[in-house]
């Protein structure tokens, strides 16, 4: 679902900085509401929807009923695991303001480029001496592309790197916008089968493959990057095939940094009352994941492990 992006402003859901995964150095990540894709293995489920939502963390609650008290909507029920009555909820967050538990939480601002670039110059000085920079994420960011090209051209004006951080899915005319204003990409690719990256998806990959030799052939900075999810894309084939796809695209395309799965993200499913289809999917040991990364290697891609 898209983001709900108007008047120079954009949804955000968390600015997170000193983050060492998302790029070169230390890095500020900003994370953006919305996403065309609908993985079953998305650990950042709040970031699907492209408006802000209200969570509920039941752990927390002590039941003190201040919640009920200040809903305008009336959207919120006396108990039960789920407590937000959702057909009412406007996720106006005056409940949220009232919880000092933090039982219960809004997912997502509406935030202006200023807003953002308080938050990056706070971590400016991590950036220098580690090589780090501004990393946007979300979600999708290419569904926010002309906020994301005023932050960059305002980062970069201040000597700071910038690195998008994409599953692909956008129009070609979006990445043409931001190839100039970005330093490095990070871009996805998690299943090469069309009819296999649809259902784990919910969408085809033809545009995403697009994109992909579209980013490499401009001659960008881009690392491949795939989640290894233990029987869904760590075939012998999707190997293969994905390896055969990076030399295709020439160049210094044939690395790939694999992201071995994990469930952390299932308690913000139960909070926002989502199904959660990935249950009872164990994470890959080292074991599994050396022995894709090797398999990478025999295929002549330069294989890295994301930890």
């Amino acid at each position: 679902m898209g983001p709900e992006t108007k008047n120079g402003t954009a949804v955000i859901t968390n600015i997170q900085g000193f983050s060492l995964h998302d790029g070169p150095g230390i890095r500020t990540v900003v994370f953006f509401k919305g996403c065309p894709l609908f993985c079953h293995w998305c650990a950042n489920p709040e970031c699907r929807s492209g408006k802000p939502q209200m969570g509920f963390i039941r752990t927390l609650c002590t039941g003190c009923g201040k919640c009920l008290e200040v809903c305008p909507e009336q959207a919120i029920r006396g108990e039960g695991e789920h407590r937000i009555d959702r057909s009412r909820c406007t996720a106006c967050g005056l409940c949220s303001e009232q919880c000092h538990y933090g039982a219960l939480v809004r997912y997502g601002e509406a935030m202006t480029v200023d807003d953002v670039m308080d938050a990056v110059r706070r971590d400016r000085m991590f950036y220098a001496d580690s090589g780090g920079g501004v990393t946007v994420s979300g979600g999708e960011p290419l569904l926010s592309a002309q906020f994301v090209r005023e932050l960059f051209e305002r980062i970069r004006n201040e000597q700071i790197n910038t690195c998008v951080e994409t599953c692909g899915m956008g129009s070609p005319e979006v990445l043409l916008q931001l190839i100039p204003v970005t330093d490095h990409f990070l871009f996805d690719l998690k299943l090469m089968d069309d009819d296999a990256h649809s259902r784990y998806t919910g969408c085809s990959n033809r545009q995403i493959l697009h994109n992909a030799a579209l980013v490499a052939g401009r001659g960008a900075d881009v690392l491949f990057r795939q989640p290894l999810v233990p029987g869904v894309n760590d075939s012998s084939g999707n190997i293969e095939a994905t390896a055969r796809f990076l030399r295709s695209l020439g160049g210094n395309a044939a690395r790939l940094q694999i992201m071995p799965f994990h469930g952390m993200g299932v308690s913000k499913y139960r909070a926002l009352d989502l199904p959660y289809t990935m249950e009872g999917v164990a994470s890959a040991d080292d074991k599994h994941v050396e022995a894709v990364r090797q398999a990478y290697l025999s295929c002549g891609i330069d294989c890295t492990v994301s930890r």
